[in-house]
């Protein structure tokens, strides 16, 4: 896909794939006479982010095989072009491959007591209650499942981490509503009434890169790889698994000198894309960014590539996916059902994956200035 190519040409290309869309071509206006109550206060207009489109992004995931266009919102030149030329490289190379770990979002209260002692007997009683709030979880959500109750003292303090699976949601809303529920029921029944407490102690990680994020779960868990063969990196990327891995190389050890939370090179561009054109909460970039790369050369000139971001904080049901575009921007990447949470998942991760490939070599063969001076720039 040339991006300097007329814009109707890959509107054409939707039509081909059945997919009328009303809300991201412009056909039918946003609706301003709706409150768009749950979504928005003072609410006095759109901010029109033009949506481009990356693909065919051929996966092998959870589900199985698919085939999937990416619609990403930027006004960033040269960004859909990046990603859409890594898409291209792996999808002619056999596809990505992903799948989804696990899904957990936490909310993290915290309870302060008079001694340490009433602290950690209270600790060790809410968690005995593990069970029971369990059993009477479906009376709260039909959607949440409580996965673990952890506990981190401090002082005569204690912040209690509980974990939860959240369904096709995002969840951060869920969560929270759900654990002030569960703490008010519980409260009557504690040995020791604390001090005072809140219902956010500011150690779930929500909105905040964090080394928790990064050693153990949040939101979902998505691996994916490729393995980009030496011609197609040649001929598409303009560069080889040696050179690419060399880059890479200095990248990961300047990301541990700075101080940074994994060592990717710019996850943010492609999730910010995605989650504005699918209705996501754009501020949990700060946790779902946080991932690890892994590039190798193969002896025969083949790039192995893989990508792991234990935070991904997404969902295709609540918040900003019922808005018109977003609804749409999600049925054209065939994520839209509840069923497909995990599929959306990994289609973000792949796409991550693309990005991390494109930049590599393009940097890695003095490519970038270039290709920014022509597409990111107005003439």
């Amino acid at each position: 896909m040339n991006p300097t190519e007329p814009t109707n040409k890959h509107i054409h290309l939707l039509h081909e794939l059945g997919k009328d869309l009303q809300y991201i071509t412009g056909k039918t206006p946003m609706d301003h006479t709706q409150s768009y109550h749950g979504n928005i206060e003072n609410f006095i207009g759109f901010a029109q982010v033009p949506i481009g489109i990356a693909g065919p992004l051929l996966l092998n995931g959870t589900a199985g095989n698919s085939q999937h266009y990416i619609p990403m919102a930027t006004t960033e030149g040269a960004l859909v072009a990046s990603y859409n030329r890594g898409i291209k490289a792996v999808t002619l190379s056999g596809g990505f491959t992903a799948r989804t770990l696990s899904n957990q979002v936490q909310r993290s209260p915290y309870f302060e007591f008079d001694t340490v002692s009433r602290c950690l007997e209270f600790g060790q009683w809410i968690q005995s209650m593990q069970p029971l709030m369990s059993s009477g979880l479906s009376q709260l959500s039909r959607h949440a499942r409580l996965i673990s109750i952890d506990c981190l003292y401090e002082g005569n303090g204690v912040h209690v981490t509980f974990s939860y699976e959240t369904g096709a949601a995002a969840g951060q809303n869920m969560v929270t509503i759900i654990t002030a529920q569960l703490i008010q029921q519980l409260l009557g029944q504690s040995p020791h009434q604390p001090t005072h407490h809140y219902i956010e102690g500011n150690m779930s990680g929500d909105k905040k890169a964090n080394l928790k994020s990064l050693s153990k779960v949040r939101g979902r868990k998505v691996i994916c790889e490729a393995l980009i063969t030496r011609e197609v990196l040649a001929d598409t990327l303009k560069s080889s698994s040696e050179k690419i891995c060399k880059f890479w190389r200095t990248g990961t050890l300047a990301a541990v000198q700075s101080g940074a939370i994994g060592n990717n090179g710019h996850i943010t561009n492609a999730l910010t894309a995605i989650y504005i054109a699918c209705g996501q909460d754009v501020a949990c970039i700060a946790e779902s960014a946080v991932g690890m790369v892994r590039m190798e050369a193969r002896d025969n000139g083949d790039l192995y590539a893989a990508l792991t971001l234990p935070g991904l904080i997404i969902g295709n049901v609540g918040g900003g996916t019922a808005l018109p575009t977003q609804r749409e921007s999600l049925e054209l990447m065939d994520c839209s059902r509840p069923e497909d949470i995990d599929k959306f998942a990994e289609v973000c991760c792949a796409v991550a994956l693309a990005g991390e490939l494109s930049i590599g070599a393009a940097i890695a063969e003095g490519h970038f200035t270039a290709a920014h001076q022509s597409l990111g720039r107005k003439s």
